[in-house]
């Protein structure tokens, strides 16, 4: 009877194991982890294509300023511009950029192989074309400097001159008609030298010439030529008197004393006059200059001036002194230096002359000029001009001619090299005024 319980109790403990085994079956087994796939990173997403097609400049293009940075920039290439190079000037406030062709453009509108002249180098290292595609492109014409201008190829020109600072060569026709006779001389004139200005310190301009040069050949053949020409003018702040009116309301008007300096070395000059000629020597002139009126630049003035020069009267032989006055204006009519007009008036009298029979003790000379110069045309950017001055002169210091005035009409062309722009021109201008 124990036994018998004993086996029943044995036998239902084996059975409760057995059910909660079937009950939980076994978890399977975790697949073991690739390391490898884990740490490798997705492979990256080409960018799409960019088939963006730049447009030329044309005529109503906007410019490029003249300052700031320029930057190289590679675009997608198209008809007009194959290899892609391209200009950029960039605002970054307004995410803008004013683009040019690195090349000039032929009659077609397609790029050639002439870089742009007068221009600034773009920066080495290109922009970007992640950072270009971040900008708005526009067209535009690539920059011109001061006193030049570019159209919508590329080509640049040049539009304002100072004819103050040339090498110049010119010829003109230079008849002469002389006072009690009924002929006229029949001559032709070469001329040729150098102009230069500089500004200086304290609102000062100076002026140099060198081997001015006039050559008369034809009949009565001779020569007037200058070695060296100077001066300088300035501008002074304060005036030299001041005078105030009392006539209604008190008012003062200062009186400036605008003072300068003007000399000669070395002036030549040979004279024919109805078959007998002289030659003069002036070794040096030393004048004191008063500006009546300049402009602010001191470019152009009407002034008088006064001074001394020694003399070598080379027919006769001696030194003589000779004081002189003149009045005398040199106008420059426009911004772009295209008209000039001058003028004077000079008066001599020739002191301390030995005895020479047929003219006066104290000879006399009075000169009148007055002149214009515009440009017509410019070849590769030098300028060609026509000349046209009218000339009176009267003398008695010629021995055994007859004192009297001469009058000569001339009228020519000039060609003047290295002729830059004037310092005042505009930065930019979309073209000649």
């Amino acid at each position: 009877m124990l036994v018998s319980a004993v086996t029943l109790g044995c036998a239902l403990l084996l059975g409760q194991v057995e059910a909660q085994e079937v009950a939980e079956p076994e978890a399977p087994a975790e697949a073991p982890v690739d390391a490898t796939q884990a740490t490798t990173p997705e492979p990256p997403v080409a960018p799409e294509p960019w088939d963006f097609q730049m447009a030329v400049p044309n005529a109503s293009s906007p410019q490029q300023p003249f300052d700031g940075q320029v930057r190289c920039l590679t675009l997608p290439p198209t008809p007009a511009v194959p290899s892609g190079q391209w200009r950029a000037r960039c605002d970054e406030a307004k995410k803008e950029c004013l683009v040019s062709p690195a090349n000039e453009l032929d009659a077609e509108g397609h790029e050639n192989d002439q870089p742009l002249q007068r221009v600034d180098w773009c920066v080495s290292h290109l922009m970007p074309t992640e950072t270009a595609r971040q900008y708005r492109l526009v067209p535009a014409i690539a920059e011109a400097p001061p006193g030049w201008y570019r159209d919508e190829r590329g080509r640049v020109l040049q539009y304002n001159f100072d004819l103050h600072r040339r090498v110049y060569l010119g010829g003109a026709w230079a008849p002469r008609w002389l006072r009690g006779t009924d002929g006229v001389d029949e001559r032709v004139r070469v001329d040729f030298g150098v102009d230069l200005e500089w500004p200086g310190d304290s609102d000062r301009l100076h002026r140099m010439t060198l081997l001015d040069t006039e050559l008369y050949l034809g009949d009565a053949a001779s020569y007037e030529a200058t070695l060296l020409r100077y001066d300088f003018r300035s501008q002074h702040d304060a005036p030299l008197f001041r005078v105030t009116t009392f006539y209604g309301r008190p008012r003062r008007f200062d009186v400036y004393a605008n003072l300068g300096f003007w000399m000669e070395v070395l002036h030549g000059e040979q004279v024919r006059r109805e078959g007998v000629h002289a030659d003069f020597l002036s070794l040096a002139a030393t004048d004191l200059t008063l500006d009546l009126w300049h402009s602010s630049d001191l470019v152009s003035y009407v002034r008088v001036r006064a001074g001394p020069a020694v003399e070598r009267d080379r027919t006769n032989g001696f030194f003589t002194l000779v004081p002189a006055a003149a009045l005398e204006g040199d106008l420059t009519l426009d911004r772009d230096g295209f008209h000039h007009v001058r003028f004077g008036a000079e008066a001599q009298k020739v002191l301390l002359a030995e005895h020479v029979d047929g003219r006066p003790l104290r000879p006399e000379r009075l000169r009148l000029l007055a002149g214009y110069e515009v440009i017509l045309l410019a070849i590769n950017d030098q300028p060609v001009s026509l000349t046209l001055d009218g000339r009176g002169t009267w003398r008695d210091d010629v021995a055994n001619a007859p004192a009297g005035w001469e009058w000569s009409a001339q009228a020519g062309l000039r060609f003047s090299l290295w002729a830059p722009a004037r310092r005042s021109a505009p930065t930019s201008s979309p073209g000649k005024g």
